[in-house]
């Protein structure tokens, strides 16, 4: 079965490090409730929840997906660069561990997870704010004798390659070329975000449906017209801290 490693936010998430955003007062409250939404469409897909509790030190720590990479054989605890997140790797990996073998990234290889967009066994991984080409050697050198593949990805303008591009199945990407380069991405079929809405791109594949921001209706609608079945959640007090629905949790099966 699938497993998804999540951790509550709380108050602190008010802090949030922030890129490309301005910051606007985040409701705690309701940025919880959303998120409790969010983890019930996991369940309601089958998907057992592994729920972290809020810590007041980590502003960012609802933000699981960039703290490991986890893929089938092993996990990569990632490195963060901004020193406000460099404590959150400690707790999601004692929820890993009795899942997956592993391994961490060297401190000065910086790589957040929400960089990493796998597609079958090809792992693309975005040169970001946040991600470094240290980085991206640090993590194909632990992957290459997986047999993955690792392939580099341009992004600006915004903070993560998920921000900008993601799978919704393994032949197909849904992009924002204005912020990523999408030439690595050849062999794929690409399919562009509605000018409108520029963050649509960030959707989370899971088995039977595709989750949408309930911010980008019309991104929800393309993605019906590919075939997949779209479940739509409001994250609208988490998208003030400049995520999608990819970032607050780590889907494996396990």
């Amino acid at each position: 079965m699938l497993t998804a490693v999540t951790r509550s936010p709380g108050p602190e998430l008010a802090r949030c490090e922030l890129t490309h955003l301005p910051r606007h007062p985040i409701d705690a409250a309701l940025a919880l409730a959303q998120h409790a939404a969010y983890l019930a469409v996991l369940r309601e897909l089958g998907v057992r929840v592994v729920t972290l509790p809020a810590d007041p030190a980590l502003p960012d720590g609802v933000f699981v997906e960039d703290a490991a990479v986890v893929l089938d054989e092993a996990a990569v605890l990632t490195s963060p660069a901004p020193p406000s997140r460099r404590g959150e790797r400690a707790a999601v990996e004692a929820a890993l561990a009795p899942f997956r073998p592993l391994t961490r990234l060297p401190a000065d290889a910086f790589l957040d997870g929400g960089d990493v967009l796998r597609v079958g066994r090809t792992l693309f991984v975005g040169l970001s704010d946040r991600t470094t080409p240290t980085g991206v050697a640090a993590l194909r050198r632990f992957v290459d004798p997986l047999g993955y593949g690792v392939v580099p990805v341009r992004v600006t303008g915004c903070l993560h390659l998920k921000t900008a591009a993601c799978a919704p199945d393994d032949g197909t990407v849904l992009v924002n070329r204005a912020w990523a380069d999408v030439r690595p991405f050849a062999g794929l079929r690409l399919i562009d975000v509605p000018a409108a809405e520029p963050f649509g791109a960030n959707v989370l594949r899971l088995p039977g449906a595709v989750v949408v921001s309930a911010a980008f209706p019309e991104t929800a609608a393309l993605v019906r017209g590919l075939g997949h079945r779209v479940i739509t959640v409001d994250v609208s007090e988490l998208h003030k801290a400049e995520s999608g629905v990819t970032c607050m949790s780590l889907v494996f099966a396990a």
